[in-house]
C-alpha cells in the first residue's frame, strides 16, 4: 500500500496513542502460564501481538478477545501442551525470543519460523544461554530461524553475562529461570528495557533488581490470576511528540502514556535539546510510570549519542535521525550498531531515504552525523520514499513529511500494523 502525505502547518491536538507493545506481549505470556482466567485491558492489536496470541493458542491457551480486552484462561506454569505444527512469529522479534525462553522449560518440542525479515535477525544470543540451562535447540546456521526447541522440565540455574544490553535477550533468560533449580542471574552492559522485571515483581515472582543486574529464583509453583490495564507506548507516542515539537505553531497532549525511564531516552534528549516537553498527572499504575505529556514548538540544539544512550532509545533512533535534520548545529550518532539486525538495516535505510528529501546524513558503521538546519526539497512537485516494511522507518519519514512542500509518497506503508495499527487515522485527523 502507497501512502500519499503532505506538510503540516500546525498542530493542535489532544489524543491516545497506541497501547505499549512490550507490555502486551509480556502480559499474554505470563497471562497464559497464570493458574486460572487472567484479563487484559487495552491491549495492542498490532501484528505483533497477535502472533504472540496465537503462539500460546497454538500451545493450548484459550485465549477470547472481546473488544479491547483479552480473556485468558491460564493453563500453569507446566500446562502448555506440544503444538500439532510449528509456531509462526510473523515478523515479532519479541514472539520468537520470549517465547523461546517459556518454551524451554517445558517438555515439548516447539519449531518457530518467521517471516523473510525475522528469519535474517540474529538468534544465537539467546540459543546459547539457553543451551548451557539445558535446553536443546537447532536453527539453521546455528543461529537463524527456523528454530526448533526441544525443552527441558529440569533447567539448570546460570550467571550469564550478555555482550550487548538487550532486553529480549534478558527476558528470555529470565522466563527460563522461572523454570531453573536455583537462581539464574542476568547481567548486561547497560541497563535495557525493564517491563519483564516490573511485571515480575507485581506479580509477587521473586527477583532482585541492582543496576544492570537481575536474578531470578526459579521452580515458580504458581502465578496468581491477574487483571491489567495496558498503558499507551512512548515509542508510539514519539513521533507526534517529534511533530509538535518540529512544526511551527504546534501543541499536543498525549494520554497515559508509559514514562519508564527505561524508555524515556528519547524523549529525554528532545529536553536536552531544548523542547518543551511536561508530564502531566504521573500516577503508578500496575507497576508501570504512566503520565499525560504536552509537547509544543521549540528551537532544537545538535546532540551527540554514544552507546550508553542507546538502549533507551533503541526504536526512535531513525526518529531522531529526523529531528537532528533540523536542529542548530551537528549531530552525532554513534554505539547503535544493533540498529542493522533489526526489521531492516535500520542505519542505512533511514540514511538512505533522507539523503532522498536533500539531508545532509552520513552513514558510519554503527550510526550516522547529520547536518542540522535542512529545507527539505521543494523543488519537486512529488517524491518517493521507501518503507523497506519496517514500520519504524515509515513512522519517522512521515515525520520527515510533515515538514516538506512536496508531495511524499511512502510506500509499503502498510507495515505499520506490525507496532501501531491506526498510526495513519491518527497522522490524518490532525
Amino acid at each position: 500500500m502507497e501512502i500519499k502525505l503532505y506538510k503540516k502547518n500546525s498542530i493542535n491536538a489532544e489524543i491516545e496513542v497506541a497501547a505499549d507493545k512490550s507490555i502486551t506481549h509480556r502480559a499474554i505470556m505470563l497471562a497464559s502460564l497464570a493458574s486460572g482466567r487472567c484479563v487484559i485491558n487495552k491491549f495492542l492489536k498490532s501484528k505483533d501481538c497477535y502472533s504472540t496470541i496465537e503462539a500460546f493458542k497454538k500451545l493450548g491457551v484459550k485465549i477470547i478477545e472481546i473488544d479491547d480486552t483479552l480473556i485468558v484462561e491460564g493453563v500453569g506454569m507446566d500446562g502448555l501442551t506440544q503444538p500439532s505444527s510449528y509456531i509462526d512469529a510473523g515478523n515479532s522479534g519479541t514472539t520468537v525470543r520470549l517465547l523461546s525462553g517459556i518454551v524451554a522449560g517445558n517438555d515439548i518440542k516447539v519449531e518457530i519460523i518467521g517471516d523473510e525479515s525475522l528469519s535474517k535477525r540474529p538468534m544465537k544470543r539467546i540459543i546459547e544461554p539457553l543451551t548451557a540451562m539445558g535446553a536443546k535447540i537447532k536453527a539453521k546456521e546455528d543461529n537463524f530461524l527456523p528454530m526448533t526447541i526441544y525443552g527441558n522440565s529440569k533447567l539448570k540455574p546460570i550467571v550469564w553475562e550478555s555482550k550487548i544490553p538487550s532486553a529480549q535477550v534478558k527476558s528470555c533468560v529470565l522466563f527460563a529461570g522461572m523454570y531453573a533449580e536455583g537462581e539464574t542471574i542476568y547481567k548486561e552492559p547497560f541497563l535495557s528495557r525493564n517491563h519483564t522485571e516490573n511485571m515480575l515483581e507485581y506479580l509477587k515472582i521473586p527477583i532482585i533488581k541492582k543496576e544492570n543486574i537481575v536474578a531470578i529464583k526459579g521452580k515458580i509453583k504458581k502465578i496468581e490470576p491477574f487483571e491489567i490495564t495496558i498503558p499507551n507506548d512512548p515509542s508510539s507516542a514519539s513521533y507526534f511528540i517529534a511533530m509538535a515539537v518540529l512544526i511551527p505553531n504546534s501543541k499536543i497532549i498525549i494520554k497515559n502514556v508509559c514514562i519508564n525511564q527505561t524508555r524515556m531516552g528519547f524523549i529525554n534528549t528532545l529536553i536536552k535539546m531544548g523542547a518543551k516537553i511536561n508530564f502531566l498527572n504521573p500516577r503508578i499504575l500496575y507497576n508501570e510510570p504512566v503520565a499525560d505529556i504536552t509537547a509544543e514548538y521549540s528551537r532544537l540544539k545538535s546532540i551527540r549519542i554514544s552507546s550508553e544512550d542507546i538502549p533507551s532509545m533503541i526504536d526512535e533512533i531513525p526518529l531522531l535521525a529526523v529531528v537532528a535534520t533540523q536542529c542548530d548545529g551537528v549531530s552525532e550518532i554513534r554505539g547503535a550498531v544493533e540498529l542493522r539486525v533489526k526489521e531492516s538495516d535500520r542505519i542505512k535505510t533511514i540514511t538512505t531515504e533522507l539523503q532522498k528529501l536533500g539531508a545532509k546524513i552520513i552513514e558510519q558503521s554503527d550510526g550516522m552525523i547529520i547536518m542540522g538546519n535542512t529545507k527539505f526539497i521543494t523543488d519537486t512537485p512529488q517524491i518517493n520514499l521507501n518503507s523497506y516494511k519496517d514500520h519504524r522507518i515509515a513512522m519517522s519519514l512521515a515525520v520527515a513529511a510533515s515538514l516538506c512542500d512536496s508531495e511524499v509518497i511512502i510506500e509499503d506503508a502498510e507495515c505499520v500494523d506490525i507496532s501501531f495499527p491506526n498510526f495513519w487515522q491518527i497522522y490524518n485527523n490532525l
